[in-house]
């Protein structure tokens, strides 16, 4: 549903549109309909665990602030004025991917939707749902989806095919490719910070999650660079809504690789620094402690049996 919302919108602009572009709060029926539906679902679930269960009611409310943080980016991002000034600025429609992808997707990751919306369900129906989740159809996908290699190459290939120009100005001209473009990237990014953050069980996926993190961030680094320092435009179409606004096209394109380059750039530097916390918190006893401790048992030992 998430992926259907993100994607709904597409930022093309007819002739009349260029000469007297809106930038106002833009409201799609089903892209309303749908973040009302998962925030709905969402409280349902929510409140149902909290009157359930009262001893891990703080961590409960750090995954509604995250989740809550993660429907606001989405909102801002294809509700707010960003979705219409993206359709006239390349710059803009950089930021917009930026909070689709590393702002509204780790959020709803660490939010945990998916087991909060089951407990939106009566229980009749969560035991269906929950078969239907264990079967083989949906958890061999998912568990090939979800390795650091698949969703790596996936959210990669994502970023760098569709920002080909040929690719770009083909999302840019056809709604129905720009839906696909957006759906892509959102997927794509959710399923990466699954795997950065969604397997806090285990322990090994720290050091894939850093790898993957510090990997994505000089691939995605590169490609900034080259959008920021390249001598030419990447996507005539902007050409003319740019100029029509007062901005010089190229220098839009610069900043658009900028967005993309220093403030994503720094979005995966932060979700490292949150794994290795996670990673040094998680870890077990040193050797010194085991053999302290071991050491003191034994020495205890003797003066219980004395006793």
């Amino acid at each position: 549903m998430l992926a259907w919302a993100g994607a709904t919108e597409a930022h093309v602009l007819s002739a009349d549109d260029r000469a007297a572009p809106h930038f106002g709060w833009t409201f799609e029926p089903w892209v309303v309909g749908l973040l009302v539906l998962c925030a709905a679902l969402y409280v349902a679930g929510y409140v149902r665990l909290r009157r359930r269960s009262r001893r891990s009611r703080p961590v409960r409310a750090v995954h509604f602030a995250a989740f809550a943080g993660g429907w606001l980016a989405l909102v801002a991002a294809l509700d707010s004025p960003l979705d219409a000034l993206a359709a006239a600025l390349f710059s803009a429609h950089m930021l917009q991917h930026e909070v689709l992808m590393l702002i509204a997707a780790p959020l709803f990751v660490l939010g945990r939707p998916l087991a909060v919306w089951m407990w939106a369900f009566p229980l009749s129906m969560r035991g269906g749902i929950g078969r239907a989740v264990r079967s083989r159809w949906i958890r061999a996908p998912w568990r090939t989806l979800t390795t650091a290699l698949a969703a790596w190459l996936l959210h990669a290939a994502a970023l760098w095919g569709w920002h080909a120009p040929t690719f770009f100005e083909a999302a840019l001209a056809r709604p129905g490719i720009h839906t696909l473009q957006h759906a892509s990237f959102l997927v794509s990014a959710l399923l990466f910070w699954w795997t950065v953050f969604g397997n806090t069980q285990r322990r090994e996926g720290s050091a894939h999650a850093m790898l993957s993190l510090f990997t994505t961030m000089v691939h995605t680094g590169a490609l900034g660079a080259l959008l920021t320092l390249s001598p030419g435009f990447w996507y005539p179409s902007y050409v003319e809504s740019t100029s029509a606004l007062g901005f010089d096209p190229l220098q839009d394109q610069q900043l658009g690789g900028l967005v993309m380059w220093v403030p994503g750039g720094l979005a995966y530097l932060v979700g490292g620094l949150a794994v290795g916390a996670r990673w040094l918190t998680r870890r077990g006893p040193t050797p010194m402690r085991l053999h302290t401790s071991a050491a003191e048992a034994n020495a205890r030992a003797p003066a219980a049996q004395d006793g």
